[in-house]
């Protein structure tokens, strides 16, 4: 029998490895919060996912057979399945999250550990109740996630500070994430991952190159060295209305840039690429038209997000 209650949960727990999730949370942290987590954890994010993906193109292991498996959820179908890349953000999100503030923000260390372990839990469960994966690919993933945490976390700090002071940082940036897309994918059929992997590297320079233009201009969204240990101020109806507002406003604007480059460049990369371009979902599926238009609509994105938004708040007095 399926309880609609396990449905629901696992539905829930599956978004929080999705676009809907991460539009929602990384710019409610770095616009509410403390941009200097957002940074770090999107850093993080970034590199997770990347390696993820392209493990998964390596290793080319099929979803799990239908039937026997129940499937609940279609929209990753075409993707390789091993390892599991839900569970990867599901595991590196959290524990990030509790390694970067657990110390800078006041709070019990008890509640970090159980938010850390039940987002976990959520997620890595929901792939396996969907359909999706098997217990391999999630154990996988969840390891792979954590020895991914174990290398980075040292020098997150380091590429923080260099995408902000780094002279040449922005040029850098664009370059690597651009080389890392275009030499990772050599997809024997169309998949969900290439574009999926283009977009979080896209996301990623554009974040970066959004907060060293902040830096330069002076722009402070660090909470200032004489404040820390930070404390979660008393939730008063102005701090939730502004936080409220803040996000709805900036999401607006971020799914307004995300239209309106998809418009502009699509049809764009298909003139320059000759490209036909009467059946806009065959003409986004080739490489040529689909690593462009994913780049540089989610690295408008990411630097909306990071710099466009938080300037529009400075102007209209939301900052």
């Amino acid at each position: 029998t399926r309880s609609r209650f396990l449905y629901y949960l696992f539905s829930l727990g599956t978004e929080l490895g999705n676009e809907l999730f991460y539009i929602l949370f990384f710019p409610f942290c770095i616009w509410n919060l403390d941009a200097w987590l957002g940074r770090r954890l999107i850093i993080i994010w970034v590199w997770v996912m990347y390696l993820g993906q392209c493990t998964k193109d390596v290793i080319r292991w099929p979803r799990p057979a239908s039937p026997p498996v129940v499937k609940l959820e279609v929209f990753y179908n075409s993707e390789y399945s091993m390892p599991s890349t839900h569970a990867m953000s599901g595991t590196a999100i959290p524990l990030a999250l509790l390694l970067l503030s657990y110390g800078r923000w006041q709070y019990p260390l008890m509640f970090g550990l159980i938010l850390a372990f039940c987002w976990c839990s959520l997620v890595c469960c929901s792939r396996i109740y969907m359909g999706m994966h098997s217990i391999l690919d999630v154990i996988a993933g969840f390891l792979y996630a954590i020895l991914i945490l174990i290398v980075f976390h040292p020098v997150v700090d380091l590429i923080d500070n260099f995408n902000l002071t780094y002279k040449y940082a922005p040029l850098i940036i664009i370059s690597l994430h651009l080389a890392l897309g275009i030499f990772s994918f050599t997809l024997d059929t169309w998949s969900t991952s290439r574009g999926d992997t283009a977009q979080i590297l896209g996301c990623g320079a554009g974040v970066a190159c959004g907060s060293h233009i902040n830096y330069i201009m002076g722009l402070k969204l660090d909470p200032p060295p004489n404040t820390l240990p930070l404390s979660l101020s008393s939730l008063t109806v102005t701090v939730f209305g502004k936080a409220i507002l803040r996000l709805l406003i900036g999401v607006i604007v971020l799914l307004l840039t995300k239209v309106a480059m998809k418009k502009a460049t699509i049809p764009l990369a298909c003139k320059i690429f000759r490209i036909p371009h009467d059946d806009i979902r065959k003409a986004r599926q080739r490489m040529e038209v689909e690593l462009p238009y994913r780049y540089i609509t989610y690295g408008m994105v990411g630097f909306s997000l990071m710099f466009i938004v938080p300037c529009l708040f400075h102007f209209i007095g939301l900052s």
